[in-house]
C-alpha cells in the first residue's frame, strides 16, 4: 500500500481542509515546516517521510479558475510526481494536464461535465494515466448526478469502470481535516470485490497507524494523508 501526501493549494499556499467547507480552509499549520508555500511542504514531506509522489488539489481550478501551472512546473522541477485534480470538467482540460506533463490526472465527479467526458480522457490519455475520484460528502454522491442517472456509488463506480477507469479514488469530503476516520472502508471493500482489477485509493480522515493497518488489510491500493503527517500523528516508521 502506497502513500499520497496530500497538497490543498489555494491562492497559491497550502490549506488546511476541514470537511469539504472551503469557505473555512486556512493556510496549513505544522510540525514539519513554518512554511505555507507548495514546494517548501513537498520537500518537508521528502525530508520527514521519504515521499516524492504527491497529490495536488488545485481548489482554484476546482473552484472554476485558472490551474496553477507555476505551482505543477516548480514541483515538477524539484524531483515530485504529481497526480493533480485541477477541477476537470471537459476533455480539454485533461489536455492542459496532460501538455503540463503531471502523471496522474484526476478527474473528480465533483466536476466532471458527465461520463462521456471520462470516456473521452481514458480513451485519448489512457487508462493508467486517468484516476478516478468518486467524490462523496455524507456518504452521498457530489457532482451532476443527472449526468450519470445515478444516485449509488457502487453503480457510479460501474459506469466509470467501463468508460475505462482502472484506478478510483473514494474521498468523502466530509471526512476530511476533522480526524474521524475515513467512513469510507465498506464502500473500499464493495468496489475491491466487485472490481478486483481496479486499483482503490482511499482519502479523507486518516488518523493513525491503525487507520493505515485496517486499510491495508482491507487491501486498498493507496492512501491519501495530510493532517494526520501534518500533526505529528504519523511518523516515518508508521508508514514504512
Amino acid at each position: 500500500m502506497y502513500v499520497l501526501p496530500v497538497l490543498d493549494v489555494m491562492n497559491g499556499v497550502v490549506v488546511r481542509g476541514i470537511a469539504g467547507r472551503r469557505a473555512e480552509y486556512q493556510p496549513i499549520i505544522s510540525r514539519l515546516t513554518s512554511s505555507t508555500q507548495p514546494l517548501e511542504i513537498a520537500r518537508a514531506f521528502r525530508d520527514h517521510f521519504g515521499l516524492t509522489e504527491l497529490y495536488l488539489a488545485d481548489l482554484d481550478a476546482i473552484a472554476g479558475r485558472r490551474p496553477a501551472f507555476d505551482v505543477y512546473a516548480n514541483l515538477r522541477a524539484d524531483g515530485f510526481r504529481l497526480w493533480v485534480d485541477a477541477g476537470i470538467r471537459h476533455a480539454a482540460d485533461g489536455d492542459v494536464l496532460d501538455f503540463a506533463g503531471i502523471e496522474g490526472i484526476v478527474a473528480g465527479l465533483e466536476t466532471l461535465a458527465g461520463p462521456t467526458v471520462l470516456e473521452e480522457l481514458c480513451r485519448y490519455l489512457g487508462s493508467s494515466r486517468i484516476v478516478f475520484s468518486l467524490d462523496l460528502k455524507h456518504g452521498g454522491l457530489l457532482g451532476n448526478r443527472l449526468a450519470w442517472q445515478s444516485s449509488d456509488p457502487l453503480a457510479l463506480a460501474r459506469q466509470a469502470v467501463a468508460c475505462g477507469v482502472s484506478r478510483l479514488i473514494v474521498l468523502d469530503l466530509a471526512h476530511v481535516g476533522v480526524g474521524g476516520g475515513t467512513g469510507t472502508l465498506e464502500l473500499c471493500r464493495r468496489l475491491m470485490t466487485t472490481f478486483p482489477a481496479v486499483e482503490i485509493i482511499a482519502g479523507g480522515g486518516i488518523r493513525d497507524r491503525a487507520d493505515l493497518e485496517q486499510l491495508r488489510e482491507c487491501g486498498v491500493a493507496g492512501v491519501l494523508i495530510a493532517s494526520a503527517l501534518h500533526d505529528g500523528r504519523l511518523s516515518r516508521t508508521d508508514l514504512a
